[in-house]
């Protein structure tokens, strides 16, 4: 880990001018001591002394969106792998104090009612899908405060409690939320879009975190999806057959440990893994970096040459991330028609020797050099079906000739 990037401590909070200075324009994390134990919050939520009634009380009956994982304690960010389920806040905190007796009481196993539930179904359609299993339950990102969606605030009642900290006063938030789990939970490891302030009310939490450039190592999902910004990999059981780069990826992290009061800062873009323990309360604060606001839409195109250009010039070891993401998931029947277009082309212009090279390097970038292949051969054999003027098989036949060219293209033997 360079030296740049390593995480800093701070016993006090820095002033406005000198976070945006010394911290946040660095994009490195950073955590402050202490620094939430002025909220009202950090006294009258504590779970060990009645903040669990004083919420209940609150908020109510109040209906917030939890999060139900059936890969508990693990929870994805992937739909497939939770879903989002009505909730009364008051039921929640119910399973909360069952969990604290539980644990007062030291028994090894769980109360009948907290198996069941806390309400009694007449039958078993009555059931709400949350009953038969409490410990999967999170609060996650519950909105205190929302400039994007006023109407989906559930817990604006709350807001009295907590304070935005004084180095983020000038700061134009998009969303204060809360986060509350009453078992153990791990969250998948994932970066966010904003910077991010995670503030721990009660309990403890354990943060690892890595920097935007070992996104290569954490084989992000494709951007098309909808957990783009989720690692692919379950990091509690990876699979390096699978995932070969992830081999390297504890070399790059960094490990953090929050209690009660303490904040950290995550930048944008920073991937993180947080495991919280039994019953943890936290609030985040999520704006917008500089870089993001003050990006005009019409500098797209030469920010994104510049990065290229920066990656090929600076960081030779990313590039072939990138150049493998961009033909395996980006590439279209009119790219891979004017890319082989352009292979042709050199082909003519240059020895036998410096094309095979060449190929030999282009598809050495790829884990799988043959599934970069296909993915250049169906983008143009799609092409020429849309295009109507060729066949695919004198597409094939002419691009990729027999075996003898075929090897001359990826350095390999043909399979």
């Amino acid at each position: 880990m360079e030296e740049s990037l390593q995480i800093q401590r701070l016993e006090e909070a820095p002033s406005a001018r000198d976070f945006e200075s010394r911290i946040e324009s660095t994009n490195v994390p950073a955590v402050f001591n202490g620094c939430v134990k002025d909220w009202k919050a950090f006294s009258k939520w504590n779970p060990s002394n009645g903040g669990l009634d004083y919420l209940q009380e609150r908020v109510g009956l109040c209906v917030v969106e939890a999060m139900l994982s059936s890969s508990a304690p693990v929870f994805y960010g992937d739909l497939r792998s939770h879903e989002r389920v009505p909730l009364p806040f008051s039921a929640f905190i119910g399973l909360c104090k069952q969990r604290m007796r539980h644990s007062e009481d030291g028994s090894g196993a769980c109360f009948e009612s907290e198996q069941r539930g806390l309400l009694e179904p007449v039958s078993e359609y009555d059931r709400e899908p949350y009953e038969d299993a409490p410990q999967q339950i999170y609060l996650a990102q519950v909105p205190i405060m929302n400039t994007e969606n006023e109407e989906r605030v559930q817990l604006e009642s709350l807001r009295e409690d907590i304070q935005t900290p004084v180095f983020l006063e000038d700061k134009v938030l998009a969303s204060t939320n809360l986060w509350m789990n009453n078992a153990q939970a791990r969250s998948s490891t994932h970066y966010d879009p904003h910077h991010n302030l995670l503030c721990i009310v009660s309990g403890c939490k354990q943060v690892v975190l890595w920097p935007p450039s070992a996104s290569a190592m954490l084989y992000p999902m494709p951007i098309y999806g909808e957990a783009s910004n989720h690692s692919s990999i379950p990091l509690e059981n990876p699979d390096f057959s699978n995932y070969p780069r992830a081999q390297c990826l504890m070399e790059y992290s960094q490990k953090v440990i929050l209690h009660a009061g303490d904040a950290l800062f995550i930048p944008e873009g920073w991937f993180h893994q947080v495991d919280s323990d039994d019953l943890t309360i936290a609030v985040n604060f999520w704006w917008r970096s500089n870089i993001v606001s003050n990006m005009s839409e019409h500098m797209d195109a030469y920010y994104l040459r510049i990065i290229l250009r920066r990656l090929t010039d600076k960081e030779m070891k990313n590039f072939p991330r990138t150049l493998e993401a961009l033909i395996l998931h980006l590439l279209s029947p009119v790219g891979a028609e004017v890319l082989t277009c352009k292979f042709e082309e050199m082909d003519q212009q240059i020895t036998e020797e410096d094309r095979n090279r060449f190929y030999q390097v282009f598809y050495g970038a790829f884990d799988d050099q043959f599934a970069a292949m296909d993915a250049i051969l169906n983008g143009k054999e799609l092409f020429a079906l849309q295009v109507g003027g060729y066949s695919i098989m004198f597409v094939r036949k002419n691009w990729v000739g027999d075996d003898s060219e075929r090897k001359m293209f990826t350095g390999s033997p043909s399979v």
